[in-house]
């Protein structure tokens, strides 16, 4: 842990666990490589003059955004419960490939929060002179420490990138090229940054008074796999798919608002997987939108199957929410209901 940067009323803990915005060419083989983020403030300058105490923690290794895993979400969510009560706040800086999924585990794995957990990171390097991730980085902190009335503005799992904070379950990583790397289709942006940062306090969560202390999910289960649909989705590997040991949850990404064949053979695979207890969550392939199972004859048909409609959940919202209540103590009963209704702001 490296020393405070100042000692200030506010104070901030910065996540790093790897990823883009971390990096800085080594003037000696001229190749990418982690700098020391005990050293941020010789790397970003300008974040002495937030009057914002900030402290830093680093993963050993730092892990490359394509190899998280939930064993590293779990890691994560015990270094902010340890430290839950000593910041006002968190920003995690992240791989921008799947941060989508682990914030959206996050907002999951968090219960009776209320402070902001804000992650970002960038698409260049904040050691290349183009960086967006000074930018990323200044706000997302500003944006942690926010209060009004001795509370957080924003007591939530969030997404900071490109001058848009989103809900972290309700993004997806949509331009590889781009600064504005990520898209909420379905939520508007919780707060947008110009000259000021505008808050968009209707879209925000509201933290209960009576809020219970704070504590972290641990169990997660990790039997679930993505089915997409496409025109050629043949019976042997739909079989096949639904039969992989172990299975107990699916998250079958299907046309439009929810449709899907009505082949004899592809609904009876279906209901054979919920008769032994699989859980399929029905969300759409579109960027923007909602699964509707009641608009036409083919939604249907899966409803009264069993399948149970994600609305308009994203892919990785989803995935992660089967995953975190799958992992849980609920009956078969319990997860359809929790998946049919928001837990956690994911879907309207």
């Amino acid at each position: 842990m490296a020393e405070p940067l100042l000692n200030m009323e506010k104070s901030v803990l910065i996540i790093y666990t790897g990823g883009t915005i971390g990096m800085k060419t080594n003037p000696e083989t001229g190749s990418l490589a982690p700098f020391n983020f005990g050293q941020i403030e010789t790397e970003v300058p300008e974040l002495k003059k937030l009057g914002i105490k900030v402290d830093t923690y680093t993963f050993d290794p730092v892990i490359d955004s394509s190899n998280v895993s939930p064993e590293q979400w779990v890691l994560l969510a015990r270094i902010v419960k340890e430290r839950y009560h000593a910041y006002d706040g968190f920003v995690v800086l992240h791989g921008t490939d799947t941060m989508s999924y682990t914030a959206s585990a996050f907002s999951f794995m968090m219960q009776n929060l209320d402070k902001p957990v804000i992650f970002t990171g960038s698409q260049i390097p904040i050691g290349i002179l183009r960086t967006d991730g000074k930018e990323n980085l200044i706000t997302a902190i500003e944006i942690a420490a926010a209060r009004r009335d001795g509370k957080a503005i924003v007591p939530e799992v969030c997404i900071y990138f490109e001058n848009k904070l989103f809900r972290a379950n309700r993004t997806s990583k949509a331009n590889a090229d781009h600064f504005n790397a990520f898209r909420s289709y379905n939520y508007p942006p919780l707060a947008e940054a110009g000259i000021d940062i505008h808050y968009n306090d209707s879209f925000i969560r509201k933290v209960d008074a009576f809020l219970p202390s704070f504590d972290i999910v641990e169990r997660l289960c990790c039997d679930v796999q993505i089915i997409r649909l496409f025109p050629g989705l043949s019976e042997s590997m739909l079989h096949a798919m639904l039969h992989v040991p172990g299975l107990k949850g699916v998250v079958l990404e299907t046309y439009g608002s929810g449709n899907a064949p009505v082949y004899p053979w592809f609904l009876n695979e279906l209901q054979d997987a919920v008769r032994r207890g699989i859980v399929i969550l029905n969300v759409t392939q579109c960027n923007a939108g909602t699964v509707n199972m009641d608009l036409y004859d083919t939604g249907q048909l899966l409803r009264q199957l069993g399948v149970v409609s994600g609305k308009d959940l994203t892919t990785e919202a989803a995935v992660t929410k089967l995953m975190y209540l799958l992992g849980g103590a609920f009956t078969e009963r319990q997860i359809a209901e929790q998946l049919s209704v928001s837990i956690r702001g994911e879907q309207s």
